[in-house]
């Protein structure tokens, strides 16, 4: 991980857009990053050689809920711990300014959830169940 550095910053429009796609999350348009990305609660980009090859975010309402979203890397940098390094930092920031009782919530994708249990996420079925919709225009 040497020649990877962390930095505390949500990405730029077209490093969103590109990580999102080559990590295989769902595209998002230039006008939804527009819009979503000044309000993330927190970011961090992973630079090499100068170039975004990964990403977290956290949103929320800086209060009382807060979730983890858009964990992508580049997949020829998987494998290096840097998907734990992204969670650390993300978490990290979490523990030292969200209020405490703060409710987090992710969604894991597959084998990611392995990922996010050494961070102390947990199923929450079967008292609750994740619940997702796209808002479709005519």
């Amino acid at each position: 991980m040497d020649s990877y550095s962390i930095a505390p910053e949500v990405p730029g429009l077209e490093d969103y857009l590109r990580l999102r796609t080559v990590a295989g999350l769902s595209a998002k348009t230039e006008d939804q990053a527009r819009i979503g990305l000044p309000n993330s609660w927190y970011g961090v980009t992973v630079i090499h050689s100068g170039k975004a090859v990964g990403m977290g975010r956290i949103i929320g309402d800086g209060g009382t809920a807060f979730q983890i979203v858009d964990i992508a890397l580049e997949p020829e940098h998987h494998g290096k711990g840097l998907g734990k390094a992204i969670m650390a930092a993300l978490m990290e920031r979490l523990n030292s300014e969200a209020p405490e009782g703060a409710y987090v919530s992710l969604i894991a994708d597959g084998d990611a959830r392995h990922l996010y249990a050494q961070f102390g996420f947990e199923p929450v079925m079967p008292a609750s169940i994740g619940m997702a919709m796209l808002i479709g225009r005519d």
